[in-house]
């Protein structure tokens, strides 16, 4: 309790919940540190595509920029939409669920849920690509370091909202900043007419010829590339973070962040194009660009370091993201309810650590790779958006409303586009690992509907129903097993003698000798309480109790027996197994047995 209070903090009241709302500043911070962070490694993705029809296809990545960031900018504005139509969040599974129908409300949830675990796996380990990068002596502890990276932002999100943000706020600003000042040093030696394309970082190399440049290998880099907008409906998921009005604080948050990830995308690639850079296995496309600008020195190292932080932090994003919609999971009865439960710091704690889990798995089965995972990446969350702005216009077609055509068309082209991009995006990555995703979302559809196939199950079978009248009185009998006559067992027998009138304690006969002591004793401690001694000719003491319970239910098919449990509990946990677990067995044998209730009265041994 100490450790947690430690590293999570003091519980926070209920009343406080509307303090821990967020301004647009930390906003910005804690829902769009994953869309920005994509651009340390989009750039990359496109060339490594583009290059295998050698250096002179690179100039491809250009006019695939531009396309990424005319998406991006369809998505802001359809996304904008959502946020003033479903002021309370949930995003594309919510959107999806109330005006398509519950299959594709499920299909939403389902793809966002792959997205954000790959999120956060995907961005620790190209946060850690950035370090190794500046100091290549880590590389061999990539998986290490990218395991306790997670953990740090699980425990800084279990702290609660508007402390992550604040936390992440500072690395969030800084990492623009960098980004900023490196394309201004890149732009200022366009603009002097210093070196470009000759000026070519040492260790790269033409670039052998692998396969023709095709239209779906231009298609495999588009694809490759919209990792950039991978987190850009984080906000959408998450408006009731922010404070009032909170539609309109969510919206100019998702404006901003379009503008600054824009901004970043295309300037990183116009900067890679410009000096040359081609990818590398030892160095990433950032590193390269800000060592050809800044020529080495502090500010090479200050972007690194920017470029790690954002990277690692960008799951910060998810952790935000993931909770809140399996809340919402949990609140329509298709996650389990607990997820729906904030912890001591007003936080969903369950769905953090379920998230937290989920990555360092992902991590240790690809070994840490940026490459392994990023074809898993994206499938899932242009799933999403294409599903989010169809509902969207489902929703128009059929409300109408002031400008509703207007709105129509915004959301019909991005549930064109994005469901253009999602068909590129599976085909051209599917043997790449994109088919494990599109295998994994209909398994996690079908838990959904097992989980609230169960709910529906439990709420008709507890439900009153309006002829239901108030039980009659029943028979409780009382059964105290007991193997002698001790303080734990006139604890017991007191205790039960509060309860009921009819009170039995029953000792099984294995030995006749310890049998007639017990008998004797309990004369003068059983407080009057019946003795039942039951035979046991093959020594089964479990056996011949069951037995007994057994007999009484038949006996009375009306009635109960509670069955009262004296247990001794030593004061230290390894002193458990100095003891019989006859209690513990009892316990199991008839905790699923119709009309008998147990009760465990506990004595507990001093240290």
């Amino acid at each position: 309790m100490l450790l947690k209070r430690l590293l999570v903090g003091l519980p926070l009241k209920t009343a406080q919940a509307v303090h821990e709302r967020l301004s647009k500043r930390l906003a910005l911070a804690v829902f769009s540190s994953d869309a920005l962070s994509s651009v340390a490694y989009a750039t990359e993705e496109i060339l490594l595509v583009l290059i295998l029809a050698g250096a002179a296809a690179v100039s491809w990545s250009i006019p695939i920029s531009l396309m990424i960031v005319l998406l991006l900018t369809i998505l802001t504005l359809s996304y904008q939409q959502i946020i003033y139509e479903y002021p309370l969040g949930g995003g594309a599974y919510i959107v999806a669920r109330s005006n398509i129908g519950e299959l594709s409300g499920l299909t939403a949830a389902a793809s966002l849920m792959i997205d954000y675990v790959l999120t956060v796996s995907v961005s620790v380990a190209a946060g850690i690509a950035a370090l190794t990068s500046a100091v290549p002596g880590l590389f061999a502890h990539r998986q290490a370091l990218c395991l306790a990276a997670i953990l740090l932002v699980l425990v800084v999100n279990l702290r609660g909202v508007r402390e992550s943000g604040r936390i992440f706020a500072v690395p969030t600003y800084f990492f623009i900043s960098m980004i900023l000042v490196m394309l201004a040093a890149g732009s200022f030696q366009i603009l002097t007419g210093q070196p470009g394309r000759d000026l070519v970082p040492s260790g790269n190399r033409p670039a052998p010829v692998v396969e023709g440049l095709t239209l779906f290998l231009l298609l495999r880099a588009f694809s490759s590339g919209c990792t950039a907008l991978t987190g850009v409906e984080v906000i959408s998921n998450g408006v009731s973070a922010f404070k009032p009005p909170e539609p309109r604080n969510a919206s100019l948050t998702m404006a901003g962040m379009a503008v600054i990830l824009g901004t970043l995308f295309i300037g990183i690639s116009a900067l890679a194009y410009h000096y040359g850079v081609l990818p590398r296995e030892d160095e990433t496309v950032v590193s390269q660009i800000a060592r050809t600008a800044f020529g080495g020195g502090p500010l090479y190292y200050l972007v690194q370091v920017a470029t790690m932080l954002i990277l690692i932090l960008a799951a910060n994003s998810a952790f935000a993201g993931f909770p809140r919609l399996a809340s919402i999971l949990a609140r329509d009865s298709y996650m389990p309810h607990q997820m729906a439960m904030m912890g001591d710091r007003l936080v969903f704690s369950n769905g953090v650590m379920i998230l937290g889990a989920f990555s360092c798995l992902l991590i240790v089965l690809f070994d840490g790779d940026t490459h392994a995972l990023i074809p898993l990446y994206a499938v899932g969350v242009f799933l999403s958006f294409t599903l989010s702005q169809a509902g969207m216009v489902r929703r128009w077609l059929a409300k109408k409303g002031p400008h509703w055509r207007k709105k129509l068309i915004v959301n019909g082209v991005g549930a064109v586009t994005t469901g253009l991009a999602t068909l590129i995006i599976a085909t051209t990555k599917f043997v790449h690992g994109a088919w494990i995703v599109i295998v994994l979302i209909p398994l996690i559809i079908m838990w959904f509907r097992a989980i609230h196939a169960h709910y529906v199950a439990v709420a008709e079978q507890i439900a009153l129903e309006r002829d239901h009248r108030p039980p009659p009185p029943r028979r409780n009998t009382v059964v105290i097993p007991i193997s002698g006559v001790n303080r734990a067992v006139v604890r017991a027998v007191d205790y039960a003698r509060t309860h009921s009138s009819d009170i039995r304690a029953v000792l099984v006969n294995v030995e006749k000798e310890e049998t007639a002591l017990t008998e004797i004793k309990w004369a003068q401690w059983g407080c009057g309480v019946h003795l039942v001694v039951l035979p046991s000719p093959y020594r089964s003491v479990l056996g011949s109790l069951l037995d007994y319970i057994e007999e009484l239910l038949k006996k009375d098919p009306d009635g109960w027996v509670t069955v009262v449990i004296p247990e001794i509990l030593p004061a230290r946990w390894w002193q458990n197994i100095l003891h019989n677990q006859r209690a513990l067995m009892l316990k199991a044998a008839l905790l699923f047995k119709e009309r008998v209730i147990l009760t465990d009265v506990p004595f507990h041994l001093e240290r």
